[in-house]
């Protein structure tokens, strides 16, 4: 084997993903390697995509969306169609990234004021009553 070529296990470890995960990605037609009897060997282009492909799932893209900006970079336009749609998409994902972090934070603001409104009330339950 060639030392720019990868195996799955070579994968896996390099980029802490399962087999089953390449392979779901092959299947998506994501990933392309190169088979040789029952091999796959993944070549530098495989594991550039898999890299943008780990960042896109990071970021919360889906895969169609991951698919579309990698297609984009074989156009031949020098990266600029590719880049110009990755910002736009990344630019309306951080919208929804802040969005959703508000929410959560005002839940979680919602969350603690109700919690200290049911310590108060456990605190009063809890006090012997007077008799009267």
């Amino acid at each position: 084997m060639s030392n720019d070529k990868l195996t799955i296990r070579e994968m896996c470890d390099t980029f802490d993903v399962t087999p089953r995960t390449l392979r779901f990605y092959e299947a998506k037609e994501l990933l392309f390697p190169e088979r040789v009897g029952q091999k796959r060997l993944f070549t530098k282009r495989d594991r550039a995509r898999l890299k943008l492909i780990i960042r896109g799932k990071r970021f919360g893209f889906s895969l169609e969306e991951i698919r579309q900006l990698l297609d984009l970079y074989y156009k031949g336009d020098g990266q600029l169609s590719q880049l110009e749609q990755s910002y736009d998409l990344a630019g309306k994902r951080l919208e929804d990234l802040i969005k959703q972090r508000d929410d959560i934070d005002g839940a979680i603001d919602d969350l603690r004021e109700q919690l200290k409104w049911v310590e108060k009330m456990l605190t009063t339950l809890r006090q012997p009553r007077k008799a009267g």
